[in-house]
């Protein structure tokens, strides 16, 4: 986060370089940043795994997810609640990870849109006609009730945070034992 896409800072690549070491995950980086392009080479270069870039923060979100891909990333694109997923349709063949945002990026602890479920259906189905094999994530206001519903719409990954990190440390597993609905 830039303090412009949206309100918050957050995270910069000095960050994911200090981590890397210490973690053989993937690092899946969601830019939520005006102009993408002159951060792509830094996280790249600082080890992130996937750059994930909105198609609502620049003007040429093919020739971001092609400066992804050049330096041997996955490229990721993402929408925007209010954004139609048409925006997808002509970087399906770039892509390896779509991202929905089911809630207003920037801040924690929104509740889900429920008018999302559909954009999830509708990708899912983009997804399937493409013939590729793309992740498709969602991210916003996921919980115990919204995580049933949107792996039933199509969603392969979830992103919770407030879900997973109420209550001390203690809580955790519990919680996500509950996303899973273990």
């Amino acid at each position: 986060m830039d303090g412009h896409f949206v309100p918050n800072l957050t995270i910069g690549p000095a960050v994911v370089k200090a981590i890397r070491p210490h973690s053989d995950k993937p690092f899946d980086v969601h830019l939520m940043v005006t102009d993408p392009d002159p951060l792509i080479p830094l996280f790249a270069e600082a080890g992130a795994d996937i750059l994930t870039i909105h198609a609502e923060s620049g003007p040429h979100l093919d020739r971001s997810l092609a400066l992804v891909k050049s330096f041997g990333k996955k490229a990721g694109a993402t929408i925007c609640p209010a954004t139609h997923e048409s925006a997808l349709a002509y970087v399906m063949d770039k892509v390896d990870l779509i991202l929905l945002m089911t809630v207003n990026p920037g801040f924690g602890g929104q509740k889900f849109i429920p008018s999302q479920l559909k954009k999830i259906e509708a990708v899912r189905r983009m997804i399937a006609a493409s013939g590729r094999d793309i992740m498709l994530e969602v991210d916003g206001g996921v919980n115990a009730e919204t995580a049933k519903q949107v792996i039933a719409a199509g969603a392969d990954v979830l992103v919770a945070g407030s879900a997973v990190f109420t209550g001390d440390t203690a809580h955790y597993a519990a919680n996500i034992a509950a996303l899973r609905g273990n």
